[in-house]
């Protein structure tokens, strides 16, 4: 499992390798950009149950860590679905790969 390391007291949100190599390249455009953004993703209910969101700015610091010692190849429809969901007021939603590739993103 991969964690991302967020804010100032390094909060960290577990996410699979694979999932947090598409969400940091999603949320590396959008910073890029100079875009600001919730970042929202539900919680497993093995975890608790719930959802989260995060306010992604350039100002707050994050990292990356990965489990792995190679990255994934991306799959570009999977980056399309993060960045389209992004657009939206809710911000950018967490989604799986198989509902990325058959459009679930839209339907939201």
């Amino acid at each position: 499992m991969g964690r991302l390391v967020y804010g100032f007291s390094g909060q960290e949100y577990e996410f699979d390798d694979r999932t947090l190599s598409h969400v940091k390249m999603a949320i590396v455009t959008k910073l890029r950009r100079h875009e600001s953004f919730l970042l929202n993703w539900q919680i497993p209910a093995e975890n608790g149950g719930g959802r989260m969101s995060l306010w992604i700015s350039r100002e707050i610091p994050m990292a990356f860590v990965f489990s792995g010692s190679r990255p994934p190849k991306l799959n570009e429809r999977w980056m399309e679905a993060l960045l389209h969901t992004s657009q939206r007021t809710g911000g950018m939603v967490v989604m799986s790969e198989a509902d990325a590739e058959r459009g679930a993103f839209e339907e939201r």
